[in-house]
């Protein structure tokens, strides 16, 4: 048999194994289209289909008039929100591309802070948009690469529609975060969460210089009781716990704060031991020794003429004992026990005072001053609240009052989102309208932008123009209009070059989005379209799932 022979027999073999020439799995091109084999198809749709499960199920709490979702954790703990990313963070997800939707969300989550549900529902629709296309014959990557060029575009609209803003302009800064709070649980208590959110941001940078913000520096505390009308920004310092010592003063003016890292309290070995005691002398002795090395530490507090005493909590004994508890009540200081170690640090630069290692370093110098430390009652709880610091970092913290727990989780993750929101304005100084106005905008431009290409590109890019118009579709949707309608007279709006045309829930039609002070960062727009693009190219370049042991 001949080379050629064997070779024809071997491509015989070959087609036949996978069906007639031109089927789905021959790998030819048969009818013109392009056709993959049967397994990468079975693959791709799998993947896709799991990516679209979970876009769906977070489409409905998308918007100011989206739905809660309940979610309720293996032990019985509850949770009851209507962030994208904490659903899809709480949600039990197997399928590996499923979960690639979840790291989606947690990425737009660290990156903007806001749109976690926008993100989700476009990169469902755009990966629906590109299974209809690989159904067409296209290849997977020149539609992923397609999609790139469209996102690329994408972010050069939104640039050019965006209104530039300055931190100072706090009115713009307070619509931003109201339009992010407006869509959660306590969208009711907006007009005082959005205040809190923008003051606690201008009050950790210098809005001149500074192109971030580390939200380590605002420190959200919750307590139970009272309500969300309640919660405070406290320019100082909120401590969770209660002061100890019978006879101690909850109340100190003038205070000099110690934040101390060593234990007031008898010394242990390492290891375990015993001490075998034969007679009271050696008891007495014992106790004497204790006491002695108790007084010597209180002395040299005193001697700085500390009267505020933060200890951090000790695993290994006791941080401090009831004999120093009562000698340090005593000497009328303050004393706050189990500041936990991860505390430390914030604690330290809000009151601009030093942690104290050791007794040797208790000097003077380490010590932080501020006018009034107070513990206060909160609900059925009690807190210590430091205010007039003396050389205050650039901390704030912010008193979170809620009736009940799920209220209050509720509220802490709204406050994060809008803080957030304004971070994303520090960063990039630009607003865009709200109300799926830039969605539409953009699915129109791209649709012209399409028309000036050929070839495969003008295909997928008009196919990712259509996808965009997912987020009107659904804000209508969940707001009780009629999608198709709202979504065609957009559209005719935007033909006509009315960009800020949005769907406005509260009225339930299309107005200028704008006069009714809805605005989003620009960031979040662009990190939403870039982030869920790049999860749908990678969705779309698998052709195989390889299970190790």
């Amino acid at each position: 048999m001949t080379t050629s022979d064997s070779t024809k027999s071997f491509a015989s073999v070959a087609a036949h194994a996978s069906g007639v020439k031109g089927a789905p799995g021959s790998g030819q091109m048969g009818d013109g289209g392009f056709k993959t084999r049967q397994r990468p198809d079975a693959i791709r749709n799998s993947n896709i289909v799991a990516a679209k499960a979970v876009a769906d199920a977070v489409r409905t709490s998308l918007g100011p008039r989206g739905m809660d979702k309940m979610i309720q954790t293996g032990n019985g703990e509850v949770t009851i929100t209507n962030d994208g990313a904490t659903i899809l963070k709480q949600m039990s997800v197997i399928h590996p591309a499923a979960k690639m939707l979840v790291e989606l969300s947690k990425a737009q989550d660290i990156e903007a802070g806001d749109g976690t549900t926008t993100v989700v529902v476009l990169a469902g629709s755009l990966l629906d948009a590109a299974s209809r296309l690989v159904a067409k014959g296209l290849h997977p990557t020149a539609i992923a690469d397609a999609f790139e060029k469209a996102a690329d575009k994408a972010t050069e609209i939104l640039k050019s529609i965006s209104i530039p803003i300055e931190l100072s302009d706090k009115d713009s800064l307070h619509r931003s975060a109201s339009t992010a709070l407006n869509s959660k649980v306590v969208s009711q208590h907006t007009h005082l969460l959005a205040p809190i959110a923008v003051q606690a941001v201008l009050k950790v940078i210098d809005p001149a210089v500074d192109r971030n913000v580390d939200l380590r520096d605002i420190r959200i505390v919750k307590k139970l009781g009272g309500t969300i009308e309640d919660t405070e920004l406290v320019d100082g310092l909120v401590l969770d716990q209660k002061t100890i010592g019978f006879g101690a003063p909850t109340r100190i003016e003038k205070a000099k704060i110690a934040l101390i890292q060593f234990c007031i309290s008898p010394p242990k070995t390492d290891m375990e031991n015993a001490v075998i005691i034969s007679d009271h002398a050696q008891m007495d002795r014992v106790i004497k020794e204790e006491r002695q090395y108790i007084l010597n530490i209180i002395k040299q507090i005193k001697k700085t003429s500390c009267n505020v005493l933060l200890i951090q909590k000790s695993i290994l004994r006791d941080a401090i004992s009831d004999l120093a508890i009562h000698y340090l009540a005593k000497m009328k200081i303050l004393i706050v026990k189990d500041v936990e170690r991860e505390d430390v640090p914030f604690i330290a630069k809000t009151l601009g005072c030093k942690p104290i290692a050791s007794l040797d370093h208790f000097q003077q110098e380490m010590l932080g001053t501020a006018d009034l430390v107070e513990e206060i009652t909160a609900g059925s709880d009690k807190i210590v609240k430091i205010t007039g610091v003396a050389h205050p970092g650039h901390t704030i913290s912010i008193l979170l009052r809620g009736s009940n727990k799920l209220v209050l989780d509720e509220a802490d993750r709204s406050i994060h989102d809008a803080l957030c929101v304004i971070r994303c304005l520090v960063k990039e100084r630009a607003l865009i309208a709200g109300g799926a106005a830039p969605e539409i905008e953009l699915a129109v431009r791209l649709s012209e932008y399409a028309q000036s290409l050929s070839g495969v590109d003008q295909y997928c890019i008009r196919a990712f123009a259509e996808a965009l118009e997912v987020i009107p579709y659904t804000l209508a949707e969940n707001a009780g209009l009629n999608p198709i309608a709202t979504v065609t007279e957009l559209r005719n709006r935007h033909a006509q070059n009315d960009t800020n045309a949005g769907i406005n829930v509260r009225k339930g039609l299309i107005s200028n989005i704008l006069e009714e002070n809805v605005v989003q960062p620009l960031l979040v727009s662009v990190s939403a379209i870039r982030l869920a693009t790049e999860t749908v190219r990678s969705i779309l370049k698998i052709d195989d799932l390889i299970e190790t042991m």
